[in-house]
């Protein structure tokens, strides 16, 4: 266990946001997720990589509860300050205090326009009753106003302001990328989880991604789990990566330590050092 985790009544301490402890979970006898140990640091940009089917998705819906894990603790540090462990919470709970994720498949309404995609994805932040939204009360159309301009400012700051009445069926697949990932900086993000964010991006797209990523941590001030098959990608975004292979740690360390480590090398990487060039 590394030195910054330290004994605790709230089991996390000093600038961890996320600490996973012990998570575990098996399907029809298969264990996906074995016991597996981690934690991520106020603002850091966190890699968890492992090959096909080592259970990374699967640690991820665990984390944000889409899946109850079998045990272990998912201690989290919301945006109030307060410490709680996220097992057995409702995701939308999840959401509102500020841990926020996209999707390996991207989750958006084609049928809404970009904009509108934003404001369903801040629907948390909404205090009028569902009876003031459907009449469009006062209050409900205040709260929709100050969202509305939320969102454009987000859009601007994507690059998307243009699209923002457009739908978001046809749109290029990069477009739809960097809309999704817009969506999550609606909720006020203590850390946004990236399900594969350069999947089906070209070069350009990707190293734009990059950049994109470290100012969201720095704008936003959160932090950043991502899965990603992009070693280069990884390695040249990640403060420290966890490499995991059928659901258990392999190794936590930085991305140099991470590529020189003989098991991950031999679980995943392979020999060749010239696959980060």
């Amino acid at each position: 266990m590394d030195k910054e985790i330290l004994k605790s009544k709230d089991g996390i301490t000093g600038d961890i946001v996320l600490k996973v402890e012990d998570l575990s979970i098996a399907f029809g006898g298969l264990k996906a997720v074995d016991s597996l140990s981690f934690h991520i640091k106020e603002k850091e940009i966190f890699g968890l990589i492992g090959p096909n089917g080592a259970g990374k998705t699967t640690v991820f819906n665990c984390i944000t509860q889409f899946y109850r894990p079998d045990g272990g603790k998912v201690l989290f540090r919301g945006n109030n300050g307060e410490i709680e462990d996220l097992v057995g919470q409702k995701p939308h709970e999840i959401i509102s205090k500020g841990l926020v994720r996209t999707f390996q498949n991207i989750e958006l309404i084609r049928e809404l326009s970009v904009i509108d995609n934003l404001l369903v994805g801040s629907h948390i932040e909404f205090e009028a009753s569902i009876f003031s939204q459907i009449l469009k009360l006062p209050k409900a159309r205040e709260e929709e106003v100050k969202l509305r301009k939320k969102g454009e400012e987000v859009l601007k700051y994507m690059d998307l302001y243009d699209i923002k009445d457009q739908l978001v069926a046809g749109q290029p697949y990069g477009v739809l990328k960097r809309i999704e990932l817009a969506r999550t900086l609606m909720c006020n993000p203590k850390l946004i989880i990236l399900d594969e964010p350069a999947a089906g991006l070209n070069e350009s797209e990707t190293l734009a991604l990059i950049e994109k990523v470290r100012d969201i941590r720095d704008r936003y001030d959160c932090s950043i789990l991502l899965v990603e098959h992009d070693m280069k990608f990884v390695t040249d975004l990640c403060d420290r990566i966890c490499a995991i292979s059928f659901g258990k740690l392999l190794a936590i360390g930085t991305p140099e330590e991470i590529k020189t480590n003989e098991k991950v090398q031999t679980a995943y990487l392979g020999k060749e050092e010239e696959d980060y060039a």
